[in-house]
């Protein structure tokens, strides 16, 4: 099995907000590959990695990074591939990491989810592939409509709650 999304991370202290992309990428079938990489502190291997993920069958790159977070700018300006940050909280409340991320010159787009968001960066990068797999359209489509279910249940479980005022 080779992988076709990459989550990098800064850090293995992301690994808890990373796991949420990870458990989603899962769950959907999509097999993909983990690893730490600094563009401060490891920036060969983040070079190598950058120029060889489209040779070795990855699609989409996961970048996150905290504080400076320059992680998914620095591969985006080495790759043609999409690249999706993941700001992490990790000082001035991953507002630091979001901005780092979000501001990219132009020509090197980085996409970018919410503070913490890893979820949405896995998310995003089922979407991109689903371009191109109908399968997984189809499975995406799915969870779409699970999603609407889980809001209609919760709207349900909330009409069961009764105060004096309430009025529906």
């Amino acid at each position: 099995m080779k992988p076709v999304v990459s989550i990098i991370m800064g850090s293995t202290s992301d690994l808890p907000i990373m796991e949420k992309a990870a458990k989603l990428l899962n769950d959907f079938q999509i097999p993909f590959e983990m690893n730490a990489l600094s563009a401060h502190r490891t920036p060969k291997q983040v070079e190598e990695f950058a120029t060889n993920a489209e040779k070795r069958g990855i699609k989409v790159i996961i970048a996150a990074a905290g504080m400076a977070a320059h992680l998914g700018g620095v591969i985006a300006s080495m790759t043609t591939l999409p690249v999706i940050g993941v700001p992490i909280n990790s000082s001035l409340e991953g507002m630091d990491a979001l901005l780092a991320i979000v501001q990219m010159p132009p020509g090197i787009p980085v996409a970018t989810v919410g503070i913490n968001a890893a979820q949405n960066a896995g998310i995003l990068a089922v979407q991109m592939l689903a371009l191109s797999d109908e399968n997984l359209n189809k499975k995406l489509a799915q969870y779409k409509e699970d999603l609407k279910t889980k809001i209609t249940k919760a709207n349900a479980d909330l009409a069961q709650v009764k105060y004096e005022y309430k009025t529906n």
